[in-house]
């Protein structure tokens, strides 16, 4: 059993980690801007290698660029989230929506409880998973790192999916303990749930996974549009990785 732990949590670590969709490496191809994206010769490696045959400082530069691609989308989402705090029933979730919306967009790095407060809000419309409007899962997918050329169901149903497994993952990870983890499985598990550990501590970035784990593992399957989100809310403003 503990071994089969170990097995499932390096998944959990390793399983889809930072490695690009699609649509990132077709928009690397198409790029012409040489400041966004590099020159040609620069784009090689990262197109042409898996990630276990780059150099140290090109899996810190790419990993960069794929998370400045991913970070674009962050402003459309919050964006998004005020847009349909009116169409919210309750108004004590409105209010808890609202003042967490303010924080991120002050550089505030939002508490667990202000997050796991608005359980019931990404359980129901308009925030539920199979509620959000077509172009809130196309930005949710560029933030995951995923095409969004696909229809909106296909791409909802994807993003349901791709959340349900990091949900299970989080909770084999969780019984592990992240003390099991190395350095390394624990910058990989940080970037793989959106944030950019390749310039945080280990220290760090093991608290910040802590208070990752410990929203999920109280998530319900019906509230996983809250851990979707998630992957924009506890990594926007993490130690000054807004910038």
């Amino acid at each position: 059993m503990a071994l089969s732990r170990v097995c499932w949590a390096r998944a959990a670590v390793w399983g889809s980690a930072v490695t690009p969709g699609h649509f990132v490496t077709r928009r690397l191809q198409l790029g012409r801007s040489g400041l966004a994206w590099g020159g040609p010769r620069y784009l090689f490696p990262r197109q042409l290698l898996i990630r276990h045959f780059w150099t140290p400082k090109q899996q810190t530069d790419f990993l960069d660029i794929y998370h400045a691609f991913r970070k674009q989308s962050h402003p459309e989402i919050i964006s998004y989230l005020e847009k349909v705090i009116p169409l919210i029933s309750d108004a004590g979730l409105r209010w808890h929506l609202t003042d967490l919306c303010t924080k991120i967009q002050r550089g505030t790095h939002p508490a667990i409880r202000d997050i796991l407060a608005l359980r019931e809000c990404f359980s129901n419309h308009p925030l539920g998973m199979n509620q959000l409007q077509a172009f809130h899962v196309k930005a949710l997918s560029r933030a995951m790192l995923l095409t969004p050329y696909l229809p909106p169901p296909l791409l909802r149903h994807r993003l349901k999916t791709h959340t349900t497994v990091i949900h299970q993952l989080d909770q084999a990870l969780a019984k592990l303990g992240i003390d099991q983890l190395t350095a390394e499985e624990v910058k990989s598990a940080c970037y793989l749930r959106g944030l950019n550990s390749t310039h945080i501590g280990e220290d760090r970035c093991r608290t910040w996974l802590g208070e990752w784990l410990q929203i999920s593992c109280n998530l319900k399957e019906a509230e996983l549009s809250l851990l979707l989100h998630n992957v924009v809310l506890l990594s926007t403003n993490y130690l000054g990785t807004r910038r």
